[in-house]
């Protein structure tokens, strides 16, 4: 199955990202997902269930652990097969 991630992490701070913000960013870059956007108020990223299950753990863990007050996320389905 294919999904797509959209996260968003809190406090927000419009002066400069906060570390939890940078952390996400980088775990999503890092996981090798594609079409990754990242952006002042949102990430997104696509891939396989097993890769985006593995990165939600992943965000959650070292998002929280870097000062996350909240971690707002949603995956969705965009079909049956991995491309």
């Amino acid at each position: 199955m294919r999904l797509r991630l959209e996260f968003t992490t809190e406090p927000f701070d419009l002066d400069e990202p906060p570390r939890h913000a940078v952390v996400g960013r980088e775990v999503l870059e890092a996981a090798g997902l594609d079409a990754v956007d990242v952006g002042p108020f949102g990430n997104s990223a696509e891939g396989g269930t097993e890769q985006v299950v593995a990165v939600v753990g992943d965000l959650l863990r070292r998002t929280l652990e870097a000062g996350a007050t909240r971690v707002s996320l949603q995956v969705n389905v965009l079909g049956e097969a991995d491309r």
